[in-house]
C-alpha cells in the first residue's frame, strides 16, 4: 500500500532562515502520526508545505500521491486542514459555518444536509447550532473547526496544535474523535507540544531547529535507553541536588521534571544506590527507577544532535 504522505529530503528558506532542514518520512494510510516539537522547530512550515501552502525550497513531498509542488490546488481539494489559529468565521452560527465551508468543498443539496447533521453530532454543538460561534465553549470551538475540516471526509487530515488553549477534559474528548478517524481508515497528522497528546500517536517524529532528530513509536524511541537507567529524584532542595548531580562523570544527564529530576546513568553498575549515597545526609530525598518519558527521548535527541 503506498504511503499517505512522503516526504523526502524537504527543505524550506526563507531567505537565508533554513525552516524545514532535509526532513524525510513516510505516513501510512490510518495512521495517527505525532509531529512534536517546540515553537519555531518547523512543524508549521512543514505541515503548510505538505496543504499546498508554501512551495517547498528543494527536495520532494507527496501526499495521496499527488506532488505537493506540481499540484498543490489537487492536494487541497484532497485534504482536511485545520490551523494553529481558529479559522472559522466567529460573527456566524455553526450551521451558518459548516454551510459555508460545504459549499467551499462542493458540497451540496442531500449530501451537505447529512454532512451538517454529522458535523453537528460529531462536535458535541446539539442545541448550539444557532448560537453565534463566538460565544461557544472553546473545546466545542475546536471540535466544529475540526469537524469543518472533516465535512467533505477527506482521506488525510492535517491538524495544526489542535488543542491549543482549550481545558483537558475538552482536548481528550477531541483525542477521541482522532482516535475515531483513525479506526476509520483516515490518516491524521497533527502536530502538538504537549506530551500526553504525543504519546498517543501511532508513531511520531521529534523536531528541533528544522531538523528531524527521531522517528518512531514511542517503545522504539524509548529503546536509546535500553542500556541506561532513569531515575526520579525528589526533594526539598531541588537546585542544590542538581548541581550534585550534574558533578558526577558516571552521570550521563540531570533535567527538572516537574517538582523532581530525572537522572540519567549507565545502567550497570546499578546508579540508584550510588545515587542515594551521594545526597544521603545532605536532603531529605526520595530516588526510584522510572520508564524513560517522551520528555527524557526529546532532551537525549536534542542534546546528542548538539554533540553531533
Amino acid at each position: 500500500m503506498e504511503p499517505a504522505v512522503r516526504v523526502d529530503d524537504l527543505t524550506k528558506r526563507f531567505g537565508s532562515f533554513v525552516a524545514v532542514d532535509r526532513v524525510s518520512f513516510r505516513v501510512e494510510p490510518g495512521e495517527i502520526f505525532g509531529f512534536l516539537g517546540s515553537n519555531g522547530a518547523g512543524k508549521t512550515t512543514t505541515i503548510r508545505v505538505l496543504c499546498g501552502l508554501l512551495p517547498p525550497t528543494s527536495g520532494a513531498a507527496e501526499v495521496l500521491g499527488i506532488d505537493v509542488a506540481k499540484d498543490p490546488d489537487a492536494v487541497k481539494r484532497r485534504i482536511g486542514y485545520m490551523s494553529q489559529r481558529f479559522s472559522l468565521y466567529e460573527d456566524l452560527t455553526p450551521l451558518e459555518n459548516l454551510t459555508f465551508y460545504g459549499g467551499v468543498y462542493g458540497l451540496e443539496g442531500a449530501e451537505l444536509a447529512w454532512r451538517r447533521e454529522w458535523a453537528v453530532e460529531t462536535a458535541g454543538l446539539a442545541g448550539r447550532e444557532r448560537v453565534l460561534t463566538r460565544e461557544l465553549p472553546g473545546g466545542i470551538r475546536q471540535r466544529l473547526a475540526l469537524a469543518s475540516a472533516l465535512l467533505h471526509a477527506p482521506r488525510v487530515v492535517f491538524l495544526d496544535e489542535p488543542t491549543g488553549g482549550v481545558d483537558p477534559l475538552s482536548r481528550r474528548r477531541f483525542w477521541s474523535i482522532i482516535e475515531d478517524l483513525s479506526s476509520s481508515g483516515v490518516t491524521v497528522f497533527v502536530t502538538t507540544h504537549y506530551m500526553d497528546e504525543a504519546e498517543r500517536c501511532g508513531r511520531l517524529a521529534l523536531m528541533h531547529a528544522g531538523k528531524l532528530l527521531a522517528l518512531g513509536s514511542l517503545s522504539e524511541l524509548r529503546s536509546v535507553f535500553e542500556d541506561r537507567l532513569v531515575l526520579e529524584v525528589r526533594t526539598e532542595a531541588l537546585q542544590e541536588t542538581l548541581a550534585i548531580l550534574e558533578s558526577q562523570d558516571w552521570v550521563d544527564d540531570v533535567s527538572v521534571f516537574g517538582s523532581a529530576l530525572h537522572v540519567i546513568a549507565a545502567a550497570k553498575p546499578d546508579p540508584l544506590p550510588r545515587v542515594e549515597a551521594l545526597l544521603r545526609g545532605f536532603a531529605p530525598s526520595r530516588v526510584r527507577r522510572v520508564l524513560p518519558s517522551l520528555e527524557d527521548v526529546f532532551i537525549h535527541s536534542i542534546e546528542k544532535n548538539r554533540g553531533a
